[in-house]
């Protein structure tokens, strides 16, 4: 290896917006072009939307104005506006705020400095306009650089601060916001702040009830087994009920943070549960059969914080206050009280859950000797198993590379021997089907350990005793684009809605997109994922390419596929939206009503004339 000098020449300084653009990354997570919930310019838009939040919290502005389309977003609040004489530097200068003096941000989620100078920099244009006691100041930047400062003019606006930005396309390639996410987004804002109006594009969304509301709004009033729990303290709310599917179902805030993947907080509501249930019933119940289908929501509210990363999606292990108890204790002590005496005071609803737990534990043991069987069949076939061709880094590991564990579920020999030659053995592992799976909807979990590769399925995945002990941070469902394909990919996904949902519901269920054409010439080649991209390679390449059409995984070489499972991966995350009823939803596709579904395909038909390759449009 040649050698390389180092000097002082190779230290370099980058201003804050030089290192927000060169590594956006650090600030927002990941890019995207908001495809997916947590996409970067979804981030953006929470960043400006906290620190509105933040004026209503401090008891100044009763509604938040959004309009957004497919490019740009507003967002306007009517609290008490940003000092005039520091407009430019809260936007532009890193690690200042009005954060950090903690009387005037007691419990703010947005305490590093960073976020709104992050949005600044990775926006084409940002515009900021504070209004204060009949006085306006206005200031535009261009990818983080001050481009016009408006002097300090009269105005008859109402108090408060607007921010316009428009990402940078540069950075967030073919991006366009997807208004169901950021409506999902401003429930959340509702639910976490009652009585707190936000207006989404001409549409008002107002909660009264927090919390009781979300669960309202998550579930079916048939499909739980008691009414809502809802139980309100100091800086914590927590609901909870009970359903009819199998596994767990959690939303968790922190300041009003969205923490997607739990924390302290969460773990606390799930052990604090099963303890204050335990203690009401003086009964040693499982704390499996407690928590099965157990649906709960939990905000909580603390000083200074601690996420483990920079889009605080996970809370950590601290104290409530600077000399306050852990959030474990805290919450844990809180459900026993409270908990306790709302079971007390619903005779009813304590009957109702009662019922559940022994329903579950009957099942429990009815399913003890199967499972028995199951496992060490399980075992036994890990010493052979050829469905399984694992890999190093699992998302329980402590390599850094766990979040980008992968597992790709894929049909037949021919493709699953191609993902197996061309994966990063590292962090991709490969399970190989048979064929088409059993039809799963309506049966009792019973079924995953008597069916050889549903069992199997699950020991790979390490979801027996819980989705907490999940090995790979992707399920990536590999099936050939044909109707065999689509069937096989149906079938997978009822499993894991019908047994294992919460797998779906954190984004953990994926599916492979490949391409369909290859197009090349002597010089170029092209994969194309579609007509419109296939009409684009032609035009690139020239009409008299070379054009193949692949119809199945099996014909795509290894040394091909390694292009479409490396950094460049298409997948698309399977997302259920928040009025999915999932019991309804594998009724329809999944369940014996072939009538409903033979006339809805009756009525949808369509006939087109068959597409011929190189014929004239």
């Amino acid at each position: 290896m040649p050698k390389v000098n180092y000097t002082e020449d190779n230290i370099r300084s980058l201003d804050w917006k030089e290192h927000i653009r060169m590594r956006p990354g650090m600030y927002i997570g990941k890019l995207g072009d908001g495809h997916a919930p947590d996409d970067g310019i979804y981030v953006l838009v929470k960043e400006i939307m906290d620190n509105s939040i933040d004026e209503f919290v401090m008891g100044a502005g009763k509604q938040i104005d959004i309009n957004v389309d497919d490019t740009e977003v507003i967002i306007r609040d009517y609290g008490r506006g940003i000092p005039l004489g520091k407009v430019v530097d809260c936007v532009s200068k890193i690690n200042t705020g009005g954060k950090y003096d903690s009387e005037a941000f007691k419990k703010s989620v947005g305490l590093n400095g960073v976020g709104t100078k992050a949005v600044n920099a990775l926006s084409i244009s940002f515009e900021v306009a504070s209004y204060r006691d009949g006085k306006c100041k206005v200031a535009r930047f261009a990818k983080g650089e001050l481009v016009e400062e408006k002097k300090v003019v009269a105005t008859k606006e109402s108090n408060g601060t607007q921010v316009r930005f428009k990402p940078d396309p540069s950075i967030f390639v073919d991006y366009k916001f997807r208004a169901d996410f950021i409506e999902q987004m401003i429930w959340n804002y509702a639910y976490l702040n009652a009585g707190l109006r936000l207006v989404f594009n001409g549409t008002k969304y107002v909660s009264q009830r927090g919390l009781l509301d979300l669960l309202e709004r998550k579930t079916q009033s048939q499909d739980i087994r008691y009414p809502i729990i809802h139980l309100k303290g100091h800086d914590i709310e927590v609901a909870v009920t009970h359903g009819e599917q199998y596994g767990e179902e959690h939303y968790s805030f922190v300041n009003g943070q969205h923490t997607t993947m739990g924390g302290s907080h969460q773990s606390a509501l799930r052990e604090g549960v099963v303890r204050a249930i335990r203690d009401f019933f003086k009964k040693d119940y499982d704390a499996s059969d407690i928590r099965s289908g157990m649906i709960a929501a939990i905000s909580i509210k603390v000083q200074d914080p601690v996420f483990e990363s920079q889009t605080k999606t996970k809370l950590g292990s601290q104290n409530v206050g600077p000399e306050g108890p852990t959030v474990r204790s805290w919450v844990v002590d809180f459900l026993k009280k409270e908990l306790d005496n709302d079971l007390h005071r619903q005779p009813e609803v304590a009957i109702a859950l009662q019922k559940k737990i022994l329903q579950s534990e009957k099942e429990r043991k009815e399913m003890a000797g199967i499972k028995k069987i199951a496992t060490e069949r399980a075992k036994k076939a890990n010493l052979f198993n050829k469905k399984l061709r694992d890999c190093r880094v699992h998302l329980d590991s402590k390599k850094n590379r766990k979040d980008e564990s992968t597992i790709f579920i894929t049909e037949g020999d021919s493709a699953s021997g191609s993902l197996t030659k061309a994966r990063d053995v590292q962090t991709q592992a490969v399970f190989s089907l048979r064929g088409k799976p059993l039809n799963c909807f309506g049966l009792t979990k019973k079924v995953v350990y008597e069916n050889e590769e549903f069992n199997l399925l699950q020991h790979a995945l390490n979801v027996e005793d819980g989705v907490e002990n999940l090995r790979y941070n992707n399920i990536i469902i590999a099936t050939d684009a044909d109707v065999d394909g689509m069937h096989i990919r149906l079938l997978l996904m009822t499993f894991f809605l019908q047994y294992f949902p919460e797998l779906v519901r954190e984004g953990h269920v994926q599916i492979l997109q490949t391409p369909l054409f290859r197009v090349r010439n002597k010089e170029k080649t092209i994969y194309c994922y579609n007509d419109r991209e296939k009409q684009a390679a032609l035009g690139k390449i020239g009409k008299k390419a070379e054009i193949t059409r692949f119809k199945g995984l099996g014909e795509i070489s290894p040394k091909e596929f390694s292009q479409f499972i490396g950094d460049d991966m298409r997948v698309e995350t399977v997302r259920m939206s928040q009025q999915t009823a999932v019991a309804d939803l594998l009724s329809y596709f999944m369940g014996k009503n072939t009538q409903d579904r033979q006339k809805f395909i009756i009525d949808n038909l369509r006939a087109e004339e068959p597409i011929v390759e190189g014929a004239e449009a």
